[in-house]
């Protein structure tokens, strides 16, 4: 499912490559989905140009419903919105009155995001069991090294 209400700000961009006049709006390796942005020559108008935005979603077919959970049962609903793929939630300092405030440049930051892939940026772990002096105890383990024990 895409809902595609709301598009995703131009001037957020930046290019695919140096030689390319593609820009990348959004990249969220959450949610497999990249969205572009160039500028074409327009079909009816070759002296004007147009703005084409192309969505690239990669739809993981053996994602579970629980990330977390490497036993849950496979997805089949895959819903994205194109409002929560725009959001930016990078926290931000404005000057008001000569005094720097923090902000926030998005709205719904605090919920959590729907993961359909691991983003190698958090941290994901899954109860093991573990037999320790013969009685068993579920522990953590992290499903994605990388980022659970960075410096």
């Amino acid at each position: 499912v895409l809902d595609s209400g709301i598009a995703c700000p131009v001037f957020a961009g930046y290019p695919v490559s140096p030689k390319d006049e593609e820009y990348v709006l959004v990249d969220n390796k959450c949610q497999c989905v990249t969205v572009t942005s160039k500028f074409v020559p327009s079909k009816e108008n070759p002296d004007e140009e147009i703005l084409v935005r192309n969505i690239r979603i990669i739809v993981p077919l053996q994602a579970r419903e629980n990330i977390s959970d490497p036993l849950s049962p496979l997805r089949t609903t895959f819903v994205y919105r194109m409002s929560e793929l725009c959001k930016n939630c990078e926290p931000a300092e404005v000057e008001l009155g000569g005094v720097m405030h923090p902000v926030q440049q998005g709205n719904s930051c605090e919920e959590p995001q729907t993961c359909y892939m691991y983003d190698r940026n958090e941290c994901y772990s899954s109860p093991v069991p573990l037999l320790y002096h013969g009685e068993a105890r579920h522990v953590p383990a992290a499903l994605t090294p990388a980022s659970c024990f960075a410096q």
